[in-house]
C-alpha cells in the first residue's frame, strides 16, 4: 500500500519519523530529509511498516529513500505516471530503481548525486 503524506497529515511523524535525522539515511544516500511544508511524501506499507519513502515538490522529487528497492520501484512508477516529473536532483545509488521506473537520467555531474526527469516530459 502507497500512502500519500504531507506535514499536515495525521500521525505524519508516526509514519516518516524514522527518517528525519536518521544517520544510516544520511550515509547512504548522502542527503538530509527535511519536514518542509509542500512536500507529498509517497510512503509504502510493507505489512504495516513504512520502508520506502520519496518527496515531491513542484513536480520535482526531493528526497529518496528506501528499504526495499521493489517497493522504491512501485513508488517511482505511481509518481512518474501522476505527475510530469520535472528535473530532479536525487541519490546516484538508487540509479538501477530510477531506470527501471523508466525515468529518464539526464547526467551525473555531481558526486553522490544525479539529475533524472519523468517519461512525461519526453
Amino acid at each position: 500500500m502507497i500512502l500519500k503524506l504531507t506535514n499536515k497529515s495525521k500521525n505524519f511523524y508516526a509514519h516518516l519519523g524514522k527518517v528525519f535525522g536518521s544517520r544510516e539515511v544520511q550515509k547512504v544516500t548522502g542527503d538530509r530529509f527535511y519536514d518542509d511544508d509542500n512536500k507529498t511524501w509517497y510512503v509504502y506499507y510493507n505489512r504495516g511498516n513504512p520502508d520506502t519513502f520519496v518527496s515531491v515538490q513542484d513536480n520535482k522529487i526531493k528526497n529518496v529513500w528506501t528499504e526495499n528497492r521493489k517497493h522504491l520501484i512501485a513508488v517511482l512508477k505511481q509518481i512518474n505516471k501522476e505527475l510530469p516529473v520535472k528535473e530532479s536532483v536525487v541519490p546516484a545509488v538508487f540509479k538501477d530503481e530510477y531506470e527501471k521506473a523508466r525515468f529518464l537520467i539526464l547526467g551525473n555531474g555531481y558526486k553522490n548525486f544525479i539529475k533524472i526527469r519523468g517519461d512525461q516530459n519526453e
